[in-house]
């Protein structure tokens, strides 16, 4: 019998020990921080993750290696890596703009490492890199977003190795991509920058001879896999066998010697067990390295049995329409940036999601780690990757870059069964199309199997595609459900903008292919220093109805294979998220969850509209022109002030007005694809013309126009055109009712008004007629 106060004392001894794991655990996490294995899907059990603290410097005058910081100097400050120097998870939050920035770390190689090459891997560093290891050169490497490594054997002394890291990242320079990082401070669309090592760190002991690379394409109509493995260091009496596996049984196994660079190996299967979105089934894969019956490299990974087809506009998965609804995912954390504090961090994204209804992503203007990979593929999370092109000017300089970059990308991702298409553009405008055409052609050279959108809205380049898409946050359910309808009823219906403009994916782009409104919503909520799409509905029973409305849209259209709302979680000051920037879900998800997830029409098997015919398009006559119209695009009398009363009518004294030149605003985009030839820095612009109609009977009318933000146009007083939000290329309207009500013939006075809030601010327009 124990007495009370054996109790007592026994209680305190459990409680106590308790604390001291929890502490220990703790004290664990605190010293290697994201210290789960980098790589399931290429996976060793002789590795060491390097996160934790490095040594750290700013160097503001860049000269680093004159200060002969590559070797044997103690570095000033101290980070927490895998996390940027801007996080707070990083020990520093120092968010002012650096270019460059030093690491530096001293290492002992573990006794189960010796006698063995040595592999130092990064995860991402943003941007250029050079590897210092006892004062020599490892290597280098360009890009921000792909893993790399280094073979340091050479250079490893026995007891104590110095890393040195020197990074250059000028996300000002315009050649290089940032993504969603701001160039300045963190404002609109744009966010905390992410400077240096922002993934983990790691050291791994292979062979004299080791696999490289692996790259697994299924075939679930052959109950088979493609394995193709890279082998470093080829001898001819290597072998290699590889093995699939269902809870450590052998379903399928291949054996090849003679091994080449880039060995191929067909793996049959016993078993067929298919991966399926929300219904994912993973086989474990080995494979085994020998020579002269040894085991000198061993790799564990998995893959998922199933395809992807493209049939007329329909996108299959295992042969069947899935509606894809897809949730935009711009993986930034409050803390960490870029970088998720935790594993269990980018897991629960994904739970929170498919809580919302949502079955994946487009994994949004970031390349994510292979860990938010890795559970997409265990959840059955379809995503699609994309690469964070904004900030690159699209000038030749940056093209080789570019596409080294996505190329190991695609190596990197190119076996996660949870990737169902590819989009290394997002929101390009006419001056990509070079890079837009190249990069489209070399992602299908490299993965022949999924679908690839050279861009994801505004301007798509590519002659003969195979998916298109379009931005659309009208946050009227009505209008929008009418306009999407409508757009799928074939060519003889298309107001047929002239390429001069550009491409207006909503006049132009029904090809017969399959489409997508790849963003919608946005729907602010909670936008207090902040802001959302549009108008914010004044309560939740508002704010349900519109998300339902929308979501029904597209859910209802036969000729959509998905959509994607913005967006999972608030970021910085961006307030349209369905759950708060710390996670905090902002709604009910069940009713969110009610509205996203029913069945969509498409899944029902509905015949599709007919493909686009090729009606013959009569030519457009200019009577008011755009930049684009040269000599017709005639000045304005503007003002930069809000409207005064009669501002829109033909009686309007604007003699006081300055004159100027459309464009109207800043000095022009980032890219340079929208110049400005009149600055206008104010939160309005009232611009006025008159112009001449003599042509009779009007049977078609169409606007061109770009806007940032709201606009409304008048002629002669009566109301043409109007939109909320801001776009920013250039789009075409149907206004032949609203003209005809409106137009006479001989002088006619045309009048705008745009009212800018936040962002940049641009308004330009075309009348035209037949």
């Amino acid at each position: 019998m124990i007495h009370s106060k054996d109790r007592y004392i026994l209680t305190i001894s459990v409680w106590s020990i308790t604390a001291l794991i929890l502490c220990l655990a703790s004290y664990a996490w605190a010293a290697v921080p994201r210290a789960e294995h980098p790589r399931p899907d290429q996976f060793r059990e002789n590795w060491i993750s390097l996160n934790g603290e490095w040594q750290f410097d700013i160097d503001e005058k860049a000269d680093g290696e004159m200060r002969g910081l590559t070797h044997g100097k103690e570095l000033p400050m101290r980070i927490i890596v895998p996390f940027c120097p801007e996080s707070k998870l990083s020990g520093l939050a120092h968010t002012a703009y650096m270019t460059d920035v030093w690491y530096r770390r001293l290492v002992q190689i573990p006794v189960s490492m010796k006698g063995k090459r040595i592999l130092l891997h990064f995860g991402g560093v943003d941007y250029k890199t050079w590897v210092y290891v006892n004062g020599k050169l490892a290597g280098t490497h360009i890009g921000e977003n792909a893993a790399f490594a280094f073979d340091i054997t050479s250079l490893l002394k026995e007891r104590d190795n110095e890393i040195v890291v020197k990074v250059y990242d000028n996300l000002r320079s315009g050649i290089q991509p940032g993504g969603k990082q701001a160039f300045d401070k963190s404002e609109g669309c744009v966010y905390t920058r992410t400077t240096g090592i922002w993934q983990t760190v790691w050291l791994e002991a292979v062979g004299s001879s080791y696999l490289k690379n692996i790259t697994v394409i299924p075939n679930p109509d052959h109950s088979s896999a493609k394995i193709t493995a890279d082998v470093d260091g080829l001898n001819n009496d290597l072998k290699l066998k590889v093995e699939a596996l269902i809870d450590g049984k052998v379903v399928g196994s291949a054996t090849s010697s003679g091994l080449k660079s880039n060995q191929l190996m067909e793996l049959k299967l016993k078993e067929k067990k298919l991966w399926e979105p929300g219904s994912p089934f993973l086989y474990d894969l080995k494979l085994t390295l020998t020579q002269g019956g040894k085991i000198i490299d061993e790799l564990k990974s998995y893959f998922g049995l199933r395809k992807v087809t493209v049939e007329g506009r329909r996108i299959l998965i295992n042969d069947k329409p899935v509606f894809q609804r897809l949730i935009l995912d711009q993986g930034f954390y409050p803390d960490g940036i870029w970088t998720a504090p935790t594993d269990e961090a980018l897991k629960h994204d994904i739970e929170m999601s498919m809580a919302a209804g949502y079955n994946g992503a487009r994994l949004h203007q970031k390349v994510f780690e292979p860990r938010f990979l890795y559970w997409a593929d265990k959840l059955g999370y379809l995503v699609w990757g994309e690469f964070p092109n904004w900030g690159y000017n699209y000038s030749p300089a940056g093209y080789d870059p570019l596409k080294a970059e996505w190329a190991e990308i695609m190596q990197r991702d190119m076996s996660h069964p949870a990737i169902i298409g590819w989009c290394p553009f997002n929101e390009s405008g006419n001056n990509a199309g070079e890079i837009q055409q190249i990069v489209w052609k070399l992602t299908r050279t490299l993965d022949p199997t999924r679908p690839v959108i050279e861009s994801s809205g505004w301007v798509h380049t590519v002659a003969d595609p195979q998916v298109l898409d379009a931005h659309d946050y009208d946050q009227n359910p009505a209008t929008y459900k009418k306009r999407w309808m409508d757009f799928f009823q074939g060519a003889e219906s298309r107001l047929g903008m002239p390429p001069r403009y550009g491409v207006d994916p909503v006049a132009n782009a029904d090809r017969g292919v399959p489409f997508m409104v790849s963003e919608f919503g946005g729907i602010g909520w909670a936008t207090e220093g902040g802001w959302g799409y549009g108008a914010g509905p004044k309560n939740e029973a508002e704010f349900y109805s519109r998300y339902k409305g929308l979501c029904d849209a597209l859910l209802d259209n036969p000729n959509m294979f998905g959509f994607c709302y913005t967006q999972l979680t608030d970021v910085e000051q961006e307030h349209n998220g369905l759950y708060y920037y710390d996670r905090r879900p902002k709604f009910d998800m069940k009713k969110i969850h009610d509205s996203t997830a029913r069945k969509a029409v498409y899944e029902e098997g509905v015949k599709t509209a007919p493909q686009p015919g090729a009606a013959v398009q009569e030519e457009w006559k200019v009577i008011v022109g755009a930049v684009q119209d040269g000599p017709l695009s005639t000045p304005y009398r503007y003002s930069v002030e809000a409207p005064a009363a009669g501002w829109n009518q033909i009686k309007f004294d604007d003699s006081s007005w300055k004159t100027g030149i459309a464009p109207f605003g800043r000095d022009g985009s980032s890219d340079g694809s929208h110049p400005v030839k009149t600055e206008w820095l104010t939160s309005d612009l009232v611009a006025r013309k008159t112009f001449q109609y003599s042509e009779g009977s009007l049977k078609k009318a169409a606007i061109v126009i770009s806007y940032d933000e709201d606009t409304e146009v008048f002629v002669n007083g009566k109301l043409i055109f109007s939109s909320v939000g801001y776009i920013d290329n250039y789009k075409i309207a149907d206004i032949t009712a609203e003209l005809k009500a409106a137009i006479k013939s001989g002088v006619n006075t045309l009048a705008v008004h745009t009212h800018q809030t936040i962002g940049g601010q641009y308004m330009d327009l075309a009348l035209l007629v037949k």
